[in-house]
């Protein structure tokens, strides 16, 4: 079991990157194509009433319409998986029909809603066998379906965690420290509400200050030329 803070990751990459459209996610493109009719990733998408928007299933909700929820890179002449983190909301994946021949855990970290995952049959289920409710070989694919929690049953405070943590589950094989009602900072040791205001208050001053500036010394090079 490993304990991580991934969840700072994926807060700064969303909030470095909050003017992105859907239709700017890479992953969803990198393979040509779009989601196969009649694959595992069709038939959920179709059941799930989403749309298909290249080899990505898109939730259809009105408060998060641009929610991937399925990802189909099946047959996609991979021999490596690359950066898959805009996928992190996907329930199904499928990599099948691919030359992959190793695949990490790490790139599996943050995707706690996934559900089912499809690999070639010589890759093994990220996090193990441990990590799945059902792990089998079919058709020339290895299915890990039902990723488990690896905390404890009860959702209780974990040993594995500091004081005024509970632990949590952060995609297959990983876990998380997540602070208690109340309590933030390292280690979870600091009670009280976080200071957002105090912290980003003057971060989002900085950055506009920085940003109008570089607008006006560029505007005076390009009136120059």
């Amino acid at each position: 079991m490993k304990a991580v803070n991934g969840q700072l990751v994926l807060i700064v990459y969303l909030c470095l990157c909050p003017s992105q459209q859907f239709n700017e996610l890479q992953v969803c493109s990198q393979c040509s194509g779009t989601v196969r009719d009649g694959s595992a990733v069709g038939l959920f998408c179709s059941s799930s009433a989403g749309r298909i928007a290249g080899r990505c299933c898109v939730g259809n909700k009105t408060s998060d319409p641009e929610r991937v929820i399925g990802l189909d890179l099946s047959n996609c002449s991979l021999n490596h998986l690359g950066y898959i983190q805009e996928a992190f909301t996907a329930l199904i994946i499928d990599l099948s029909l691919n030359t992959i021949v190793n695949i990490s855990d790490s790139a599996f970290r943050g995707f706690i809603d996934l559900k089912n995952l499809i690999l070639p049959a010589d890759i093994a289920c990220p996090g193990g066998n441990t990590s799945w409710e059902k792990v089998e070989l079919t058709k020339g694919n290895r299915l890990c379906e039902g990723q488990k929690n690896m905390c404890n049953q009860t959702g209780q405070m974990s040993t594995n965690c500091p004081e005024y943590s509970q632990c949590g589950p952060f995609g297959p094989g990983f876990v998380e420290c997540r602070c208690a009602d109340n309590y933030h900072g390292y280690k979870c040791l600091r009670e009280g509400e976080f200071p957002a205001l105090q912290v980003f208050g003057p971060l989002g001053a900085s950055t506009l200050v920085l940003s109008l500036l570089l607008w006006v010394t560029q505007r005076r090079k390009a009136k120059s030329l």
